[in-house]
């Protein structure tokens, strides 16, 4: 729980700018162009972040990134409450980013490396449901509060994390990797039970960490080599057809969206807000019992299907054909959307990317898993306006297609981890045997 709070700081930042948006511009004579900086300027901080979220968390450990981390997310949210001007809306959100580059990685990363093969999917999964608790609360609170006070609220996941930290034990396989036997063990020890046999298990990871310190590689290039072939793939592939399947257009342009349909943009966004939180605790509740595989098809199924509706109800409104289903419609569609997503795709891939890579190579793998992914999601959100201009149905029948070929994808590449511990999945996706 005190690392998913680091989950909810990351929802909280990206809910923020929703509801803070009239007062923000209303307070400072922000432009709509200088709003749009503060907006998108987060993505910026990400990139920032996710070059050397890797390299932190190798160095100093899970536990010392995420305290690491917090800092800058405080910093950044009383630089927005106390902000007199734009530059300091902007320094605050570009620090925020940077907090969320690191915390995206490395949340999902310590969850899988301290719990137990039962249980890792759903508790990885749980990262997904902060995110989306922390969107919730900052589209609800932000209704009823200045957005100064919202700000000061944001904070407050973060100091309860940075105290929560002091209670909480380092990543045994950390441990275990910079060659800290003692304090492995003691890791290990106290996060089975007191009471529980480890001997096995502290075993296995110290074989397989002893085997992977003889092909040990920390540059990123090294990243590169065939044997890695299949883990690059299976994490870069998820992280691209996640951000071009529309994801973050849906949560940023949401508005807009249904404005340009006609529908009521609140009723659409709370009912987002809402519908979202009991579709990821099912997939939180799902993952270990009916595997990754499974919902990954289902979720990006879903998302097609709904895209293929949204896309539709726009073309009626082109061609001026049953233009008083288009409203509906496209509810429909962003709601299903928004279900499918949070069902598999939403936390998924990161609980994949945990589990696929080796230690040894597991910070520069993270470091570019999550830098295609800030990556992609700037590129998206910023042609996003300019594609619906194009075509409002062409857009989202090319998300539609997108998410056709993840549907492929998933079923071609993406292994099943459900119920196998890291170091076996590791090893016979790698084709790496001890």
């Amino acid at each position: 729980m005190v690392a998913l709070c680091g989950s909810l700081t990351i929802g909280c930042s990206l809910g923020f700018s929703s509801p803070a948006e009239s007062g923000i511009m209303e307070d400072l004579g922000l432009s709509v162009a200088a709003f749009s900086v503060f907006g998108s300027i987060l993505t910026a901080g990400g990139i920032v972040g996710a070059l050397v979220n890797g390299t932190i968390a190798d160095f100093i450990g899970r536990r010392g990134t995420l305290w690491f981390s917090e800092i800058f997310c405080i910093a950044g949210w009383l630089a927005i409450a106390f902000a007199k001007n734009a530059w300091w809306l902007d320094l605050g959100r570009l620090s925020l980013g940077f907090a969320n580059g690191l915390i995206a990685y490395v949340v999902p990363i310590y969850i899988a490396e301290i719990t137990p093969k039962n249980l890792r999917g759903g508790f990885t999964s749980a990262n997904q449901l902060m995110i989306c608790c922390g969107v919730s609360l900052m589209y609800f609170i932000g209704n009823v509060v200045t957005w100064r006070i919202l700000a000061l609220i944001g904070a407050i996941p973060c100091m309860l994390e940075l105290l929560g930290l002091i209670f909480i034990p380092e990543s045994p396989r950390w441990l275990a990797k910079i060659g800290k036997e003692k304090e492995f063990e003691t890791s290990l020890q106290r996060l089975r039970g007191r009471n529980a046999d480890i001997s096995q298990e502290a075993a296995d990871i110290r074989d397989y960490t002893e085997a992977l310190k003889q092909h040990s590689n920390s540059r990123l290039l090294d990243l590169f080599q065939r044997r890695y072939a299949h883990s690059l793939i299976v994490g870069v592939g998820l992280m691209l057809l996640v951000q071009f399947g529309g994801n973050n257009v849906i949560t940023a342009y949401s508005s807009s969206i249904f404005n340009e349909a006609g529908f009521s943009s609140s009723i659409g966004t709370i009912s987002m807000a809402i519908i979202q939180i009991p579709a990821t605790i099912a997939s939180v509740l799902l993952t270990d019992k009916l595997g990754r595989r499974p919902l990954l098809m289902v979720s990006t199924a879903g998302i097609c299907l709904s895209c293929f509706l949204v896309g539709l109800s726009f073309l009626f409104q082109d061609l001026h054909k049953w233009k008083e289903l288009t409203p509906i419609l496209v509810y429909i569609g962003i709601m299903g959307y928004c279900v499918a997503y949070s069902i598999g795709m939403a936390g998924l891939p990161w609980v994949i990317v945990s589990e696929v890579f080796p230690m040894n190579v597991k910070g520069s793998a993270g470091s570019l898993v999550s830098l295609v992914n800030w990556l992609c999601s700037w590129i998206v959100t910023y042609n996003f306006n300019f594609m619906m201009e194009w075509s409002s149905a062409g857009t989202f029948f090319i998300y539609m297609g997108i998410c056709g070929l993840a549907v492929l994808f998933v079923a071609k590449l993406v292994p099943e981890t459900k119920g196998r511990v890291l170091e076996e999945i590791q090893a016979s996706i790698t084709h790496f045997h001890q």
